[in-house]
């Protein structure tokens, strides 16, 4: 089921009475209640793939039970590896059996031998990189001793299946959201007014922004070579707001959903387009997945601890499993090892964490250098996105090559962009933009709204006909794919 859907639009308010009016005695029937909902809400899509949740989440409460109980390091490590086996082995088979079927074509024939694997067509589950990471780091905690195994079977269910963040995240640590389910909890109007002002800025970013820039993104991507070096820019720039405004939209829309229940997801986004680097970016970009791959793989390999070169090397290694996290294709490896040689001059020069306090901090604009900074951070960030979102790479290197050629800056483009629609859509961006700005000391654009009721108001239903224009097309997040 699409959070951009009619079909949410019933189904949100009517668990959401179920929980609060009929269910709110026992935690236990609540979070009950929170599964078959999840599992609902998942099968809406597609209930055959409901089995690898249900396979996951039974496997690491297992084996979560497992390793709490064992005294022996051996035995311990044997059910670690036994849950990474199985999670990753289900990942690694949809998502990529495809593409190192046929790397290892590609590779035997450069030395000219023919072999003919078979390819399978599968369908790759939604959320499976999402809920399969959960659940790992869950083990993972367990075996580190820094949690403790969950004892409540539906509480952990409905920790992995949870419906808000289950397709596209945040990733969630056990520590700070298992808890949660255990505990009793309490309907508080400010949450739940808050969410639902969160929700509402999530749908505008969907809807409005995002979706308005993807009818312009398809159609200069889909052929590069038909459009001049500035309408090229344009469309690197589009994709940078319609990624921004999808992937961001479905976690606001995720947590504002979530406070409704009264449960608290960790931030995914902090403006991460106003940063004035690389490094800061990548502290405010998805958020849940950057400080999953930091925990769990950047730190264990001995993070900046070591050796000036096997720094260096942690965080290629990183960067490059971010990229393949994303999807079997070229285009994400290199999109990832381009961001870390982005990262490499801020590491070398040690400024990496230069910038940990939001910009303009104790200012209402950015300081001339500030924002030149940004722009700059910006621009990079754009011709990385060129290489995540082409086909192939092929496809995005004949992209940039014609968006740099000095030849191409003046020539017509054959075929023709609505620059009346496109202003509209700029507009859109502009709006998000200055209301973030506003808002960039806070969690989400319209978390602190003005204290005139008649503006407050005003403001909310001008942001809600909007959306409702728009509203329809249902369209689905970009993250679904990963």
């Amino acid at each position: 089921m699409l959070f951009n859907s009619i079909e949410f639009l019933f189904f949100l308010p009517v668990v959401f009475l179920l929980y609060w009016i009929v269910f709110s005695k026992k935690v236990k029937v609540q979070n009950s209640l929170i599964v078959i909902s999840s599992y609902f809400f998942y099968a809406w899509w597609d209930w055959r793939f409901l089995a690898l949740i249900i396979t996951s989440s039974i496997c690491d409460y297992t084996l979560g039970r497992l390793i709490e109980k064992s005294i022996h390091p051996k035995q311990r490590r044997l059910y670690l590896w036994l849950s990474i086996g199985i999670n990753i082995g289900i990942l690694a088979f949809f998502k990529y059996v495809n593409f190192f079927s046929e790397s290892f074509e590609n590779l035997l024939a450069l030395f000219g031998m023919q072999a003919d694997f078979i390819t399978l067509n599968l369908i790759i589950p939604i959320g499976i990189s999402f809920y399969t990471f959960q659940t790992l780091s869950y083990v993972i905690d367990v075996y580190k001793k820094d949690i403790t195994a969950c004892k409540d079977i539906i509480a952990f269910f409905a920790f992995v299946s949870f419906f808000p963040q289950l397709v596209a995240g945040p990733i969630e640590r056990a520590k700070n959201f298992l808890p949660q389910f255990i505990e009793k909890r309490n309907f508080e109007e400010f949450a739940a007014v808050n969410g639902l002002r969160q929700i509402l800025w999530g749908f505008f970013k969907k809807i409005v922004v995002a979706d308005n820039c993807g009818f312009y993104v398809n159609q200069i991507f889909q052929d590069p070579l038909s459009y001049s070096s500035p309408l090229l820019l344009l469309g690197a720039v589009l994709f940078a707001f319609q990624i921004y405004g999808d992937f961001s939209g479905y976690s606001d829309i995720a947590i504002g959903t979530a406070r409704l229940f009264g449960f608290s997801l960790m931030r995914n986004f902090a403006y991460p387009y106003f940063s004035r680097d690389v490094a800061e970016f990548w502290r405010r970009w998805h958020i849940s997945l950057t400080s999953w791959f930091k925990d769990y793989i950047y730190i264990p390999l001995g993070g900046s601890q070591r050796s000036s070169k096997r720094t260096i090397l942690n965080v290629f290694i990183i960067f490059i499993i971010s990229g393949f996290w994303h999807g079997a294709n070229w285009t994400y490896i290199f999109w990832g090892t381009l961001n870390a040689f982005y990262f490499l001059p801020l590491l070398l020069k040690r400024s990496n964490r230069k910038h940990l306090e939001v910009i303009a901090k104790d200012a209402n604009l950015p300081k001339l250098g500030e924002l030149l900074s940004m722009l700059g951070t910006f621009l990079l960030i754009c011709l990385s996105w060129i290489f995540f979102r082409a086909e192939t790479l092929s496809e995005a290197f004949t992209y940039v090559i014609n968006m740099v050629n000095p030849s191409n800056f003046l020539s017509k483009s054959s075929l023709q962009i609505n620059r009346s629609a496109l202003g509209r859509v700029g507009g859109f961006i502009a709006f998000m933009i200055i209301v973030e700005w506003i808002q960039r000391k806070q969690e989400h654009g319209l978390e602190v709204m003005p204290s005139s009721r008649i503006i407050r108001y005003g403001m909310y239903f001008a942001i809600s006909l909007v959306v409702l224009y728009y509203f329809g097309d249902n369209s689905e997040f970009i993250y679904f794919q990963f």
